[in-house]
């Protein structure tokens, strides 16, 4: 049985927006100067406490404690508002479909969201029924901290050599490495791929559609004792 874990922001949903006016809005409140969206991007994907602190390191932990406060309060409003916009990208449904449908794979998830905001996300997109694990940042230590990935394991009864984790970041690819699993790094997320390769990524996704044969392709090479990053150089045409 195959352990497919996916990460959320950036490779299963485009949040990039709302995470960088939510962090914005909740700069501006109390005054600090904001670092700019790109270096929000940077962090998305951590937990928002490690985030912040990696923004702006020369706050107080009481600053970030607000700073995050104003943070779930700003993207909640986004989230309540008319014109909130935060869309699966393309193919993420009809690949999630087609996996959860084999019976050689489980489906998870391992992301930076509090579990809240993966339960309204999951439910607004009709998707919770193709998982068996949810790992968010209520569970476990931040990435790339490997602790989500080990509960998925021991919830799902998976073998490190069987499984993958789809991400968009370093930080995915970092988790990956130290929990003694397989990374797969995807190309429309917001790290560009270069780094995904330096940090340990066996392969890089093009589309949502060569997940499927890629992460297969990850776990064969494993089992037979080749390297996958030399094994799987490319996204198959």
């Amino acid at each position: 049985m195959k352990l497919i874990l996916f990460d959320c922001d950036g490779t299963l949903v485009d949040s990039q927006h709302n995470i960088a006016a939510a962090m914005r809005q909740a700069f501006a409140a109390h005054g600090v100067p904001y670092p700019g969206d790109a270096a929000t991007r940077e962090v998305i994907g951590l937990s928002l406490l490690e985030a912040i602190a990696r923004l702006v390191p020369e706050e107080t932990p009481e600053m970030h404690e607000k700073l995050a406060r104003a943070y779930k309060e700003a993207f909640l409003a986004l989230r309540t508002s008319p014109d909130f916009h935060e869309p699966l990208f393309p193919g993420a449904r009809e690949t999630i479909k087609a996996l959860a449908a084999r019976d050689d794979v489980l489906l998870g998830i391992a992301t930076g969201k509090a579990r809240r905001g993966l339960d309204v996300l999951l439910e607004r997109f009709a998707l919770r029924e193709y998982f068996v694990t949810l790992q968010t940042a209520d569970d476990a230590p931040s990435k790339p901290h490997p602790g989500m990935v080990l509960r998925a394991l021991e919830e799902t009864g998976a073998e490190p050599e069987r499984t993958v984790l789809i991400g968009d970041t370093t930080h995915d690819m970092l988790m990956a490495r130290n929990a003694g699993i397989a990374g797969l790094g995807v190309a429309w997320g917001y790290h560009p791929p270069e780094s995904l390769k330096e940090s340990g990524a066996a392969a890089i996704a093009e589309t949502f559609s060569h997940v499927p044969d890629l992460a297969h392709q990850i776990v064969e090479t494993r089992k037979t004792g080749q390297t996958p990053a030399t094994a799987l150089s490319r996204a198959p045409s």
